[in-house]
């Protein structure tokens, strides 16, 4: 396994917030327990999903893991989420299908790449790649996200504490809503439509997609 210089970890109540006006689910959930990564995806330790978003340890080099998953119809239209705006991070704004970390918990952790994928690849979800992402507005986060890709027609049940509003749509109707100045996106959403998601739409559902399943690099965004 890869090492790494120890991380001086901030855990004081003063740089991690009291959350204020969040909904009490949303600020429980904050003491959630994140895996704490190298900078080649090994597990070096654990802290609170707080801790992980103190600007303070991000500027220290703390990177967590996290997964994001698409999921399509079969009218191959992707569903886009709104988080709610009691969400601490990153409330209101548009993103992927579901965003989350995977805990540091038996069955969700292990030191090697095919055990992080197991962590959180479930039933016909399709595994893409990892790549590390930084957002520097507090509350801030590093992470290295596994991209999971899900085609198939499902019926929704929202949690609305965690879902402010949902829509499908196709890659044409994704890049003009982009222009629409009154809809904002997730940091990551737009690095990974500005990268890679539309090529690898454009491939679901043909051979050709086969070609981006499973890569083993970590990309850097």
């Amino acid at each position: 396994m890869a090492t790494s210089n120890p991380i001086i970890i901030a855990k004081k109540p003063s740089e991690s917030g009291d959350f204020e006006g969040h909904d009490a689910e949303q600020v429980r959930m904050m003491d959630e327990v994140c895996i704490v990564l190298d900078r080649d995806d090994n597990p070096i330790a654990q802290v609170s999903k707080r801790v992980s978003h103190i600007m303070t340890n991000i500027n220290k080099g703390l990177l967590h893991r996290a997964f994001s998953c698409f999921v399509f119809n079969s009218k191959n239209e992707l569903l886009l989420q709104q988080r709610d705006d009691t969400k601490v991070i990153f409330p209101g704004l548009w993103t992927n299908t579901c965003c989350s970390h995977p805990l540091d918990i038996p069955g969700e952790r292990d030191d090697d790449f095919a055990g992080a994928i197991a962590g959180v690849l479930l039933n016909n979800f399709v595994f893409l790649t990892r790549a590390h992402y930084r957002a520097a507005k507090p509350p801030g986060e590093s992470l290295c996200g596994l991209y999971l890709f899900l085609q198939v027609d499902v019926d929704l049940a929202v949690n609305p504490n965690e879902v402010k509003e949902t829509r499908w749509v196709s890659p044409e109707k994704l890049r003009d809503i982009f222009k629409d100045p009154s809809l904002q996106y997730t940091p990551w959403f737009q690095l990974i439509c500005e990268s890679l998601l539309f090529k690898w739409w454009a491939a679901l559902g043909t051979l050709e997609f086969d070609q981006y399943k499973g890569e083993s690099e970590i990309r850097h965004m």
